[in-house]
């Protein structure tokens, strides 16, 4: 790539993260926010526009011409939230760079991140298959809805994970067609954290502290075909036969990383509590389980 060109998309990004800046710094003394030291401890990572670049100076938007385009803008638009192993945020990075397994691996990058479980009224918990676009772990089946929260005002917001909540709410309209009247922010049950690592390939990862979000609601679904290949609810039973597919790896069936993790250690004895109306009992946003 010219030199010009590198210094016009350095100088772009600059100017986005200032701007960025600026409107946080204006919006610091919002009775909203709560999350003021976020603003002094904060890292500017300039060094990740140049070291993402290959060592023929071309950018990863070269490397990766061949990326679905909705996913590539995705990957270089969206902010998330870095945050350390206690959950405090730290700065700020696109989402490219926080799926780089190289960068996951060399500079420990850790981001914020959410796994909605939506139950309709018969307690039948929807699944989704990623998309065959997805840039990490295409077509595996998960859970409801997995994203990030974005650094934005909106999404920063820590006092009971409303901003975790506001994401989870932006997400299922984006992925799954479901509008925001059908799933209102104050009906998701933050119910814990987990904080997992996984690699998708070679290139591509996960290191996420999750947040799992319980909701109850008959919604309307329209998936997103850049987002999600198909969508089914199961009960108990179904969801058993799906992971003994999985396990048998009959019929090419995966499942993502963080939904197993969260499958083996929580789902089951939630569900049982979601069904009994006891789901406040098992509430723990104290505790960050560290899962391999």
């Amino acid at each position: 790539m010219a030199q010009s060109s590198i210094v016009a998309t350095l100088s772009r990004q600059v100017f986005k993260r200032d701007i960025t800046s600026a409107l946080f710094a204006h919006s610091f003394s919002s009775s909203s926010f709560r999350s003021p030291s976020l603003f002094f401890s904060r890292k500017i990572h300039f060094s990740v526009s140049l070291s993402s670049q290959t060592a023929m100076g071309e950018t990863p938007v070269a490397v990766d011409a061949g990326m679905d385009a909705v996913q590539r803008r995705l990957m270089f638009d969206d902010e998330c939230i870095l945050v350390d192993e206690n959950d405090r945020a730290v700065g700020h990075e696109s989402k490219y760079n926080c799926h780089l397994w190289e960068k996951i691996e060399s500079e420990n990058w850790l981001h914020r991140a959410f796994s909605v479980f939506l139950f309709n009224s018969k307690y039948e918990l929807l699944l989704q298959q990623r998309s065959a676009t997805k840039v990490t772990f295409p077509l595996v089946w998960t859970n409801t809805c997995c994203s990030h929260p974005l650094y934005r005002e909106s999404e920063l917001i820590e006092e009971n994970a409303l901003g975790v909540r506001n994401a989870a709410q932006r997400k299922l309209l984006d992925e799954l067609g479901i509008p925001a009247q059908d799933v209102p922010v104050d009906q998701f049950t933050p119910l814990g954290r987990i904080l997992y690592k996984a690699p998708s390939d070679g290139k591509w990862g996960e290191h996420e502290l999750d947040y799992l979000l319980f909701i109850v609601r008959d919604v309307n679904v329209n998936p997103n075909p850049d987002e999600v290949a198909d969508i089914k609810y199961v009960n108990r039973d179904q969801l058993k036969e799906l992971l003994r597919k999985a396990d048998a790896g009959e019929e090419g069936l995966k499942l993502s990383p963080w939904f197993r993790l969260v499958v083996d250690n929580f789902l089951f004895k939630w569900w049982d509590h979601l069904e009994q109306g006891t789901l406040g009992e098992v509430i723990d946003m104290k505790t960050i389980h560290k899962l391999t």
